[in-house]
């Protein structure tokens, strides 16, 4: 059957497929979480979701660097990528040779045609219809307990990495994530990940400094080096699942989000 991906690439799959091969940590959780455990034979060492896979599915390398023999060896009929997490040139030389559907997630809808998208092509698509409901529902009760905490305007700077200094700007999923948060992306006229430095993190004025847990990563003791850069904002560590996973992940994050806010 054919399929065509977030892309616009048309491909054909078995369907439904028997032997896939997830390159992308959040979309691995969802493979997960619509209940196809058999089904999925390979997984990047960063697929830390769920626990159990990690230690029994085949690592096929990173999301970055893909060990092509090992792909070869499991023969998938399907391997189930992203846009931004994975190399360009790795992705096409996979498509030469098997079906590749890759995923491009900027927003919520994004990921939510996402979840619609994967279920259809897996022969899960009731399970997949009720994690989407979910989460519709899950962000519907975030905007409402969250409507009276005047966190509108609030500026605040995004780091994902250290030495040097990696921020999210705008185009991005994170962006987009800040923005329902009622949150202003201090980095949001740079596009997508801009390196930054010291002085321009000092000079965007942020209220609020978010040090993300992933792909830095950020701990107790980087607070300090934030605190004595921006006197005035106040340094958070955060959980970088929640604001960059873009796959089941999304059912808890509405309540991480509320429970942050609350405490801003």
């Amino acid at each position: 059957m054919n399929f065509i991906d977030q892309l616009g690439n048309s491909l054909s799959v078995s369907v439904p497929p028997k032997r896939i091969i997830s390159i992308v940590p959040s979309q691995t959780e969802l493979l997960s979480d619509l209940g196809l455990d058999e089904e999925v034979i390979g997984i990047t060492k960063y697929c830390v979701h769920p626990k159990d896979w990690l230690e029994s599915k085949i690592k096929i390398g990173g999301t970055k660097k893909l060990n092509f023999e090992k792909i070869k060896e499991l023969k998938p009929d399907l391997i189930i990528g992203n846009k931004e997490e994975n190399e360009k040139s790795q992705v096409l030389e996979l498509m030469k040779h098997y079906p590749v559907w890759m995923s491009d997630i900027k927003t919520l809808e994004d990921a939510l045609h996402m979840i619609e998208g994967i279920g259809t092509m897996t022969g899960k698509e009731k399970k997949a219809l009720q994690i989407q409901n979910d989460i519709r529902e899950q962000f519907s009760h975030f905007k409402l307990a969250t409507k009276n905490l005047h966190t509108t305007g609030r500026r605040v700077a995004y780091l994902i990495w250290r030495k040097p200094y990696i921020s999210a700007g705008e185009n991005t999923f994170i962006d987009h994530v800040l923005n329902i948060c009622g949150l202003e992306n201090a980095f949001k006229s740079q596009s997508r990940y801009p390196e930054v430095t010291a002085q321009e993190i000092q000079k965007t004025d942020p209220s609020l400094i978010f040090l993300s847990s992933e792909p830095y990563p950020f701990r107790q003791k980087h607070i300090e080096e934030f605190q004595k850069l921006c006197p005035a904002a106040k340094v958070v560590l955060v959980d970088g699942e929640m604001f960059s996973w873009y796959g089941s992940r999304l059912l808890y994050a509405p309540a991480y989000f509320e429970r942050l806010l609350q405490n801003l």
